[in-house]
């Protein structure tokens, strides 16, 4: 079963890419949430992605919205990728797919983790969903644009 709109987004405890435990619920009653999960550090697509988050991550904080990437790449390979790209924000590890599964994460063609990006408001309720695998570069886009009409 996967996470609708107008739901609470399931809770998680992760470890980011500086070894931090990362809580979900923390961001509660001070920030939105755009939690983007995406297949593989360092791949192209994903890339593209977190490159496109980072390149918007100011207009982010004026929103007041946290951005925090998810896959199953362990910390380390996050440190890496965020180090390689610049990025100014949380990745945190999924390593065994509990939190993937939680949200209900379709995978592509079977084979590969889903993209799927959710916009959380500061009450902890998911307020879109945008799934794309094919077209990583619009997921900053389109949690902008939602962020903005809050």
């Amino acid at each position: 079963m996967s996470v609708q709109v107008g739901q609470l987004a399931p809770d998680f405890s992760l470890t980011n890419q500086a070894g931090e435990t990362v809580t979900l619920s923390s961001f509660r009653g001070q920030k939105a949430v755009v939690l983007y999960f995406y297949p593989k550090d360092d791949t192209p697509g994903c890339t593209l992605e977190s490159c496109s988050f980072r390149d918007s991550h100011s207009e982010f904080q004026q929103i007041g919205a946290e951005v925090i990437g998810i896959s199953s790449d362990s910390p380390s390979s996050h440190h890496q990728f965020a180090n390689k790209y610049q990025l100014p924000f949380t990745l945190v590890s999924d390593g065994d797919g509990s939190v993937r599964r939680a949200y209900g994460v379709p995978s592509t063609l079977g084979l590969l983790p889903g993209r799927v990006t959710y916009v959380i408001d500061q009450e902890g309720v998911v307020r879109h969903i945008f799934n794309s695998q094919f077209n990583p570069k619009a997921h900053a886009a389109e949690a902008k644009k939602v962020l903005q009409s809050l």
